[in-house]
């Protein structure tokens, strides 16, 4: 490791440093990005993601259960893989440089941490509107998680909104039934425009606050995330959406 690559490690942590992977805060999901995409599930190289869980022929004993879509930093993925060392789970983030720190980060926790950990858990770069169906089977996903997303203020850009009705039939595809759905942001309307349109699907229905005070996943969703520690510190509000994938009535 020469000495530029190891500027980019805090010495004391062995972790990278956030600084040298900076990017802008969204980018626009409508455009064309160059990076390889799978043609179909079966068609993912799971030996870059879980090396430790690989068989022969590529093959994982298991398949992804969590994805958190525009994952950023990789605060959720790193609290929900202690959380459910069991289960593997997949960040998907569109931005190059942040991909990058996440790799590392992931990397990086496993050399220094106990034997096992952080191996069920990765990073891809793609763009979760336009390539779901490539990565995941029907019914695969038993959560996904869309946390602080790009408002897209303006009218004429909410075409690009990561929650629509159009888009929630591919997370319905994806999830199980029984599957849970977590949305949140600091921008009101938007938390009401992701409720709308969760609350208009006919293929998901709320979780009952009940079920809230009970998922140990709810209090992660500002806590572990930039994003969320930004929001509490400033003193914002949040706003979150968690509904169920029902099943299908015929």
């Amino acid at each position: 490791m020469d000495s530029e690559t190891k500027s980019t490690f805090s010495k004391s942590t062995g972790l990278p440093r956030k600084r040298f992977y900076r990017a802008r805060a969204h980018s626009n999901p409508l455009s064309d990005s160059h990076f390889p995409i799978p043609i179909a599930p079966s068609h993912v190289d799971f030996s870059l993601h879980f090396p430790k869980v690989i068989e022969a022929d590529n093959k994982i004993s298991k398949k992804i259960e969590f994805a958190d879509i525009g994952c950023g930093f990789g605060g959720l993925l790193i609290s929900l893989s202690t959380l459910f060392p069991d289960t593997l789970m997949i960040g998907m983030e569109l931005r190059d440089k942040v991909t990058e720190y996440v790799k590392e980060r992931i990397l990086a926790l496993r050399k220094t941490s106990s034997e096992g950990q952080y191996e069920n858990i990765s990073v891809v770069r793609t763009n979760s509107m336009k390539y779901i169906p490539n990565y995941f089977e029907k019914g695969q996903l038993s959560k996904m998680f869309f946390l602080f997303p790009d408002p897209h203020f303006k009218e004429k850009n909410h075409r690009r909104r990561v929650i629509s009705t159009h888009l929630l039939d591919e997370y319905a595809y994806v999830l199980r039934a029984g599957g849970i759905i977590y949305t949140i942001t600091d921008v009101e309307e938007l938390g009401e425009w992701m409720k709308a349109c969760l609350e208009k699907h006919p293929m998901f229905e709320s979780l009952t606050q009940e079920e809230l005070d009970l998922d140990p996943v709810v209090e992660l969703l500002c806590s572990a995330t930039e994003e969320g520690q930004k929001v509490a510190r400033n003193g914002g509000q949040t706003f979150r959406a968690i509904f169920r994938r029902i099943a299908y009535a015929s």
